[in-house]
Parts: C-alpha cells; structure tokens; sequence
C-alpha cells in the first residue's frame, strides 16, 4: 500500500500544502530562532520518496538526508533536520550528538506530534512556526548564543 501511494502521488499534489507563503514563514522563523542560540535548523519537506528509500523508515530517511543536506557539519555539532514526509503523514527531527546528549528524544517525539496535529487540520504554517519555537526554547537553555554565531546553514526550507 505504501509503495503504491508515493508511486502514484504526483510531487505537486504531495508539496501543495507548503505554497511559496508558508516557505517564507519557515524561513522567517528559522532566521528569528538562530539569533537566539547556536544551534542551526534545517527545514526539509518530501513528496513521493524516490524508489530505494521506500525500502526504509522514515526515521531512517531523516537521517540520510541529516548527512546529505550536511546538517551534521556544525562547529558545535548543534545542527537539527526537520524532516516533512507529505505521503507518509509523518514528521522527524534529527539532532546532531551535541544536542542530542543534552535533549531527551521525548522531547523531540512531542513536537513531531504536535506538528502532525496542526497540520492534519490543514495548519502548516502554525504547526511549523509552532514547532521551530519550541525547537528554539530547547536550544537556547542548552546552547546560548556566545558571541560570534555564524549562519553555517540555509534557513529557507527545501523542498525534495
């Protein structure tokens, strides 16, 4: 059944939900968090999975694309991927080893949930800005700006 849902759902039916708008809301939030700690987000949002990766998790997908879209290169390993699977319905959040150590993976649970929720009603700014706000409380308790605080990753979500 899952095989046959992302072969036979077109891209621009999967990314309709997240219009150029909602984008530059994302963007917009990840720029304004960032100022607030040393992490750095990365936004990514998938249609149809390509063929090989169907025979994953989407868990397991999240962290392919957390080492291709070069999340883990941070100099304080504080990078952290949110991954949007459209098909799927389901949401994940990578974080590298140094947030990791320090961010209970309950947490990071909480928030996925909470955004699949927001955007099961049709929410997807809310549920995204709601989400990267949180993000942003997490990372500020454990990694407070310190002086110079280098932008190491695009802020403007990409779209696969």
């Amino acid at each position: 059944m899952r095989f046959l849902q992302h072969l036979l759902t077109p891209h621009w039916w999967a990314v309709r939900a997240f219009p150029s708008g909602v984008l530059r809301q994302i963007e917009s939030a990840i720029k304004a968090s960032e100022r607030q700690h040393e992490g750095e987000l990365r936004f990514a949002i998938e249609g149809p999975l390509p063929l090989p990766a169907l025979r994953t998790t989407i868990r397991k997908r999240a962290e392919a694309l957390f080492g291709q879209l070069g999340v883990w290169d941070t100099e304080h390993n504080s990078g952290v991927l949110i991954y949007v699977q459209l098909v799927d319905r389901r949401i994940e959040i990578v974080a590298d080893r140094g947030i990791g150590a320090r961010v209970e993976p309950s947490q990071w649970q909480g928030i996925c949930r909470q955004m699949e929720q927001s955007f099961r009603k049709g929410g997807q700014a809310e549920g995204a800005v709601q989400a990267i706000e949180a993000i942003t409380v997490l990372l500020a308790k454990h990694f407070p700006p310190r002086g110079r605080n280098p932008n190491e990753l695009p802020d403007k979500p990409i779209v696969l």
